[in-house]
């Protein structure tokens, strides 16, 4: 009595939670909140694919810098729409529970830019301009030092570009790097 129907077999919601760092009714809520993100759309089709602009409409993406490249990373079509496998994905690599090297793996791609498995210059100059935004306190040069500065730091071979081994030595120096890159906290109260 009172128990919503899922829209879910049995079987999909254990491979839902075998797939991911979700639980059953973490997956049934992430469901819920990408239906809310398009109830018509969703609300009869649990196959339906969401648009960018439906997706980025979440809280969470919407004030998250990366947003955008991570509904672009997550989506397999790499356009940002999302099914609502897709979403899921995103955000049980985001959830609290997911491992920081998994985190690391995908911070990596959502980093690369260009998409070849390295980041380089142009990379890093885009992670920087998504975090400071649109009032943006570096010129040109201040830009390019900050950039040469972060090169000679974590750049260990000297390639002009940073491999993942490279960018997971970065984040395994820094221990709050799961909580930084965590989108939903409690998923169960999302």
């Amino acid at each position: 009595m009172g128990q919503k129907s899922s829209q879910f077999t049995v079987e999909e919601l254990n491979d839902y939670q075998d797939l991911t760092y979700f639980t059953k009714k973490e997956v049934l809520v992430a469901h819920e909140k990408f239906k809310s993100l398009a109830p018509e759309k969703v609300g009869h089709n649990k196959n339906a694919k969401l648009a960018l602009n439906k997706v980025l409409k979440l809280p969470e993406l919407a004030a998250n810098p990366f947003g955008e490249r991570m509904c672009q990373v997550f989506s397999s079509s790499q356009d940002g729409d999302c099914t609502f496998e897709d979403f899921l994905d995103m955000m049980s690599v985001f959830s609290l529970t997911a491992p920081a090297d998994v985190k690391a793996e995908h911070v990596f791609r959502i980093f690369d830019f260009d998409g070849d498995d390295m980041l380089g210059v142009g990379d890093i100059k885009k992670v920087i301009q998504c975090l400071v935004g649109e009032l943006n306190p570096f010129n040109d040069n201040d830009l390019k030092r900050l950039v040469q500065k972060i090169f000679e730091e974590v750049d260990f071979d000297d390639d002009g570009a940073l491999s993942f081994t490279e960018f997971e030595h970065v984040t395994d120096m820094c221990p709050d790097f799961v909580k930084l890159i965590t989108v939903i906290k409690h998923s169960v109260a999302w």
